[in-house]
């Protein structure tokens, strides 16, 4: 280059328009412009044109000089719409011309286009003027696809390949810190990028579109006019085109790396780009800057005085020292994302990850975190008091304010959410290395607030990689690193922050933990880092960063690229989205417009009703995010809104819904798949809509079978809500509003062995209980008539989850059908293989009834609803009157039926409700021997009962103490009802799905209210 610089053309202006009238027959006015190494005017021909006389330096090769003509030749051809200097040829028909200086020095002239604009160095460089850039620069180099030339193959330093080099010219660096500076930018380049090079796709860039070779639009300065300058293309990585006009965009640039994404963003939408190329661009941009101030340095110390080797550098030291001062990862990241890529590589799978198993991960606290009643902290408030207090670094004052608003509002546990904009960010740690004059203030973790000294777990298993003390005024205090590397999933680290300092001695890197094994206790404020008790949660999707170097508050500018490098971590904790944003009508506005539109009887559970938002498994989750566990609403047998009954319903519904008169597959399959859990003589099915139908069914059969009406029922019993039912169901009949007892309908005592005589032996009680159903039978003959039928759930539940005793179907069905009635099975509630040992509740007694009803839990709460009997009441039915239901057997009730079956086979749910069952009932049974208020246990695989008493030798209903623990669970969480007569046997049924670790959780809040009730007296 120095060489060159001795070579330069010095012609004059005069001399200069002689040879543009000799070479190319124009004259015109010239005025010279700056340049480095050749001579150019700028030229106003007399013939309207405006061009520019370039005098080539009569050191560059001939080849070179052929190259730059080439590639704009080539341009000319392929693409003559881009805004480029374009060839003039000289009068001979060349594309060079030829002259000899007064010293006798032979050069080359070239005459081009001018491309008229404003330099973009002279103006604003807005977002939209990079972007600009990035687009046309991509559709330049895209036109030089295919083309190559000798010439393009040149040896220059201000090739990026060639950037290396620079540690050649450190000795010019006088400075100590700016040559250490150098130094780590030249070590990142020669471990991280000289291994690619070779990889990287190459072709002819332009290799200098600094912001003096860029032009805008005179009148729209985000608009870029032309590129000019192609004294410096050649052959060089495709990527280098980027990092060498970002690295110029980025000069004096408030937000450098934001300049560079948008020009990367521009490029790629033209040229597409390779994860592995935009990887580099960072280090890239560097290796220009280091290139160009390490030039610089060497040829200021051989000439003077040329402001055109200066008019970078001292912006270029600038920026570097940015950079340096930045974390590459970041940067990169905030590149990738321009570029349509993930943040981090796998970060979306890890999201998706993380959403599409986050039922199977453990609770990260006590208790899964959405079950406690939560609000949300005051940290997006900037006037708010605890925000003011956290900021001034007074984390007691600022943690009784929050106790106090838990007191007031019933909150157990504070929220503070992914991405809020706080300003209590207030130290000089928290200014932004990115952005000039910026702060930041977007939180990139959860915060979960409990009192000092709660535990927290890993939801999944993991690998400790650190723990470490940050000693900072509101630092993280007591900071945790594990590393999650689950099947089917890239690895991940997650962070814990303000912790006690116990788990320093306790944990230590390479140690393994479990899911759901300790992690921590949230620290007091002497150890925390200075802040209101509380976890700092925050996942990482780059395991590459150390725990200090993930970036836990972040630029708002930046939030959707902090979002897939930390995701929000609410699914990991278990926090639901609800509580982030509340939907439709207010709880008073419902209540109000339910009085005023629906019928006033309809009942709402709870003084405090519950608006609930969503159902998901074995959870119900309200409105403001708190999730149930769902022990009460049988309905959805298989859990609320299971994926395989969604999907079977959608399909089936988006292909056709009739009704029975047209052929159909899935009736027909759904009958076959339904008999066949059924004993050998119930064969024919007849499909309604709920379970009311379906004994309304039930009794048209039997009348159809039998011609009678009389009816044995059990006392306290409910069938169904039509007029019909409610005179067969006690528990209506007998109750404010009932009409009391038909004259056709006979009440038997309910078979309940733990309240039956103390003189009965219990292997007697059967037939014991048996015996009032064989007096009114006899009643009935005496009066001249006999039972048309006998109908009882197979397991009681409204009186209070009784268990039949051994025997006593067997005897009531003999002596009913001996009588010449028929026998029905109401298994609403307790079939369909609730009871885990069998597929029906009566098949626990041993019998087989005549008619069997079931009700909307077949179809996991579809109404769905059907009627099973035998062939000889079936045909009996078939009496010249045609049964007909609408919707009864559609398309889609059916295809729902048939997915709940394939669950309850493909998932064992009769064996898991079984196992859990007996689990449940050894836990209710121990809770028995520490409570005297519990005076029975009773259940069978998920249908349970515990009847609570205020003597266990009276038994005398506790009923108070019943409703109590009814409502003190609700109050934590879990959802169950009170049955009997007297509403004092607490009544479960869990989803068939209702796992071990479900089970575990109703029991613990089971001990800790009826704890709670019994100290309360």
């Amino acid at each position: 280059m120095n060489d060159m610089l001795k070579t330069t053309p010095d012609f004059s202006i005069e001399q200069a328009k002689l040879l543009l009238a000799e070479h190319y027959c124009l004259d015109g006015t010239l005025s010279p412009l700056d340049s480095e190494r050749d001579q150019n005017f700028k030229v106003l021909a007399g013939d309207g044109g405006t061009y520019i006389l370039k005098i080539v330096n009569a050191a560059e090769p001939l080849v070179e000089s052929e190259f730059q003509t080439a590639l704009l030749t080539h341009i000319g051809a392929h693409a003559p719409q881009l805004p480029v200097p374009h060839i003039r040829k000289a009068a001979s028909g060349a594309s060079l011309a030829e002259a000899t200086s007064a010293h006798g020095v032979h050069h080359l002239l070239r005459l081009v286009g001018w491309v008229p604009g404003v330099p973009l160095a002279q103006t604003s460089r807005s977002d939209t003027a990079l972007e600009s850039l990035g687009h046309l620069l991509g559709r330049f180099d895209a036109s030089l696809k295919g083309f190559m030339h000798p010439g393009a193959l040149r040896d220059l330093d201000w090739n990026l390949c060639n950037a290396g080099r620079s540690a050649e010219r450190l000795h010019h660096i006088a400075d100590v810190d700016d040559r250490a500076l150098l130094e780590r930018f030249l070590a990142r380049f020669e471990t991280k990028v000289v291994p690619m090079l070779p990889k990287l796709r190459s072709a002819v860039i332009h290799n200098d579109a600094n912001d003096w070779n860029v032009l805008v639009d005179n009148a729209d300065h985000d608009r870029i006019a032309g590129v000019i300058d192609f004294g410096d293309a050649l052959y060089a990585p495709v990527i280098a085109e980027i990092a060498i006009a970002a690295a110029y965009a980025g000069l004096d640039h408030a937000d450098p790396i934001g300049a560079a994404a948008v020009v990367a963003r521009g490029f790629h939408a033209e040229y597409p780009l390779l994860e592995e190329e935009v990887d580099l661009l960072f280090d890239l941009i560097a290796m220009r800057l280091v290139t160009s101030v390490t030039i610089s340095a060497s040829r200021r110390a051989h000439t003077d005085g040329n402001p055109y080797l200066a008019i970078s550098e001292k912006p270029a030291w600038v920026l570097l020292r940015k950079l340096d001062a930045m974390n590459a990862h970041f940067a990169t990241a905030i590149l990738r994302h321009a570029c349509g890529f993930e943040a981090a590589p796998g970060a979306r799978t890890i999201a998706r990850w993380i959403a599409e198993n986050r039922k199977t991960l453990h609770p990260l606290l006590d208790r899964p975190a959405a079950t406690y009643p939560a609000d949300l902290v005051p940290y997006g408030d900037p006037t708010h008091p605890m925000t003011v207090k956290s900021a001034g670094e007074r984390p007691h004052e600022a943690q009784a304010i929050w106790e106090d608003h838990c007191r007031e509002h019933g909150a157990d546990l504070g929220i503070g959410p992914w991405g809020e904009a706080r300003t209590v960010y207030s130290g000089e740690m928290f200014v932004s290395k990115m952005i000039d004059n910026t702060r930041r203030n977007r939180h990139l973790g959860l915060d979960l607030f409990m009192a000092a000294g709660t535990r927290v777990y890993t939801p999944m298993a993991a690998t400790v990689v650190s723990v470490e003390i940050e000693k900072e005024p509101l630092g993280y205090g007591c900071l945790i690193a594990l590393r999650h590397e689950p099947a089917g999933c890239p690895a991940f680290v997650t962070l814990w922050g303000h912790l006690a300092h116990e788990a320093l001695d306790r944990l230590k890197p390479g140690d393994r933990l479990e899911a759901g094994a300790l992690v921590g206790k949230m620290g007091a404020p002497n150890e925390n880092g200075g802040w209101a008790p509380h976890l700092h949660l925050q996942i990482s999707t780059d395991t590459s960063l150390s725990a200090t170097e993930i970036l836990g508050v972040g630029e708002e500018r930046y939030l959707d690229v902090w979002a897939e490098l930390f995701p929000d971590a609410r699914m990991f904790a278990g926090i639901a989205p609800e509580f982030y944003e509340q939907k439709g009508r207010s709880h008073q506005e419902i209540v109000k417009r339910r009085k005023e539109l629906l019928l006033p009887n309809l009942s709402i559970s709870y003084d405090k009703p519950i608006k609930f938002a969503r159902g998901e498994g074995v959870w119900l989750i309200d409105d403001r995010g708190r999730a149930y566990l769902d022990c009460f609403n049988n309905v959805c047998h298989i859990g609320h809104s299971h994926p395989a009954v969604v999907e079977a319903m959608a399909k089936q519904a988006a292909t056709l819904n009739t009704n029975t008169r047209y052929l159909h597959d899935n009736i027909v399959a759904y009958a076959e798949r339904l008999t066949a859990t059924m004993p050998g003589e119930l064969t024919v099915t007849g499909f309604v809509n709920s379970g009311s139908e379906a004994n309304n069914l039930a009794l048209r059969l039997m009348r159809a079978h039998t011609g009678r009406e009389n009816a044995i029922v059990l006392d306290w019993a409910y069938h169904g809500t039509t007029q019909e039912l409610i005179d067969i169901s006690p528990y209506k009949f007998q109750r404010k509003g009932g009409q009391g007892q038909k004259v056709h309908v006979y009440v038997a005592p309910v078979p309940d062995s733990y309240h039956a005589p103390a003189d009965w032996p219990v292997e007697e009680h059967g037939k014991r209980f048996a015996e009032s159903v064989a007096k009114l039978i006899a009643a009935m003959q005496a009066k001249g008539g006999a039972p048309a039928f006998f109908i009882a759930e197979s397991i009681p539940s409204i009186a209070g989850q009784v268990f039949l005793p051994d025997g006593y179907l067997e005897q009531v069905y003999r002596m009913v059908r001996e009588a010449g009635g028929v026998c029905i099975a109401d298994e609403v509630q307790v079939g369909f293989g609730r009871v885990g040992s069998h597929w029906w509740a009566f098949e626990t007694q041993g019998v087989v009834p005549d008619i069997v009803t079931m009700g909307k839990p077949i179809g996991d709460g579809h109404p769905l609803a059907a009627v099973v009997t035998t062939r000889e009441i079936a045909d009996s039915f078939n009496n010249g009157m045609e049964y007909f239901n609408t919707f009864g057997g559609n398309p889609v009730s059916c295809a729902v039926g048939l997915a709940v079956l394939d669950v309850i086979e493909g998932e064992d749910l009769r064996h898991n409700a079984l196992e859990v069952g007996n689990y449940l009932m050894a836990g209710f049974r121990a809770m028995q021997e520490r409570y005297e208020a519990i005076g029975d246990v009773r259940g069978m695989g998920l249908f349970l009962g515990i009847e609570l008493v205020t003597d266990r030798k009276t038994k005398a209903p506790a009923t108070e103490f019943a409703r109590a623990v009814s409502n003190g669970a609700r109050q934590r969480g879990v959802l169950m009802g009170t049955e009997g007569p007297h509403d004092n046997v607490l009544k479960m049924r869990p989803p068939m799905i209702f796992s071990r670790r479900d089970a575990d959780h109703l029991l613990a809040i089971l001990e800790e209210t009826f704890e709670a009730v019994t100290a309360k007296g």
